[in-house]
């Protein structure tokens, strides 16, 4: 009786493919160096393709159509079918970012503890997160390798230290100028045109490369956020939204200073927009060559509304009330003396001399 001999299980198996004989450090063996691989531009898109024609025999047609029309180079295929997967999937992950960042938005400026500057912060910071993580899920679903991206990102480095630094600086200044609070929507700052002209705009929004400062003649000016940071910036709101305005006034000096006075304290009282609290002050400034001069002081807090047009307004008052009591506002004017000398009298004489001979010839 013969019995059956077990087979050897450390026998090499002759479908296998032999390893080498000996192996160096550092050294993998792969069966891959053996067997063909098809490269793929994604497994979720063939899971689709597989999805797709088992429903009909109308999408089996019309996946086997695009999937035939396809371009080889090498070892890898790239389909008709694989090209529409992959846009459709952008253009998938695309609007569910975008519908995301609007609820985001929408949530946050329902958190009544948050004001404007961190309710804004809190969109910036939720919007880039957003779209951060809607990058990184299209790639995964396009199947491509981020490790096959890594010349891509040094060369993207590259661009960003050059061409896109000061893209990149815009961006992170107004996140620093949000997160400190110095400037904020709502804000009302000078604002410098390109010929030196100063006017007053209030901040309407601050984006991703520059602020929206719209100024009273609805022009609308784009400041980079970086030059917030660099240079220097009136914020006539930073701290309180009180802003004092200087109106100076003249008057003959045959004027009752304290009646003046009184005129002035009642032009400003009768102006609107001029705050009561703190009080306005007229202050005598000096006695200047033609004129007493006088600087009235108010406050208003809607500096936003225009600081002209309220100047303009207690202007307006203090001249018919000056009209009405008859206080003079001076022209310039100059007092001529003329020093006395003997070639000036013989001129005077010849003058008063050659009229005099004149009349009695006529």
């Amino acid at each position: 009786m013969t019995t059956a001999t077990p087979p050897d299980e450390t026998a090499p198996d002759p479908a296998a493919p032999e390893a080498p004989e000996e192996l160096q450090p550092g050294q993998l063996w792969s069966f891959a160096e053996e067997t063909e691989v098809e490269v793929e531009i994604s497994s979720v898109a063939e899971g689709a393709k597989e999805g797709i024609a088992s429903q009909s025999e109308t999408g089996a047609a019309l996946v086997e159509t695009l999937d035939s029309l396809a371009l080889t180079v090498g070892d890898i295929r790239v389909s008709m079918f694989d090209v529409v997967f992959l846009l459709g999937t952008l253009a998938l992950v695309v609007t569910i970012a975008w519908f995301a960042t609007r609820i985001a938005r929408n949530l946050v400026r329902r958190v009544s503890r948050f004001d404007g500057a961190q309710q804004l912060l809190a969109e910036k910071i939720s919007t880039i997160l957003i779209w951060t993580l809607a990058f990184f899920i299209a790639v995964d679903v396009a199947g491509i390798d981020l490790t096959a991206l890594a010349f891509f990102g040094g060369a993207f480095g590259l661009a960003i230290g050059f061409g896109l630094q000061k893209t990149f600086g815009n961006l992170i200044s107004g996140i620093l100028l949000l997160l400190d609070k110095s400037i904020k929507p709502g804000d009302v700052i000078s604002v410098t045109d390109g010929a030196g002209n100063e006017s007053v705009g209030q901040i309407r929004k601050i984006g991703i490369r520059a602020i929206s400062v719209i100024t009273r003649d609805q022009t609308e000016h784009l400041i980079p956020n970086e030059n917030l940071m660099v240079n220097q910036v009136v914020n006539w709101s930073y701290s309180s939204r009180d802003v004092r305005v200087k109106a100076p006034v003249g008057v003959t000096y045959d004027s009752d200073l304290k009646l003046v006075t009184e005129l002035l304290y009642k032009a400003v009282d009768d102006t609107p927009r001029v705050l009561k609290r703190p009080k306005p002050r007229v202050n005598v400034m000096e006695f200047g060559d033609n004129s007493v001069n006088f600087e009235v002081r108010f406050w208003i807090e809607d500096p936003e509304e225009g600081l002209a047009n309220i100047r303009s307004d207690v202007y307006m008052r203090i001249w018919e009330l000056f009209q009405k009591n008859e206080v003079e506002i001076p022209f310039p004017q100059r007092d001529l003396h003329i020093r006395s000398s003997d070639q000036l009298d013989r001129i005077i004489d010849l003058l008063s001399g050659g009229k005099a001979t004149a009349v009695s010839t006529t």
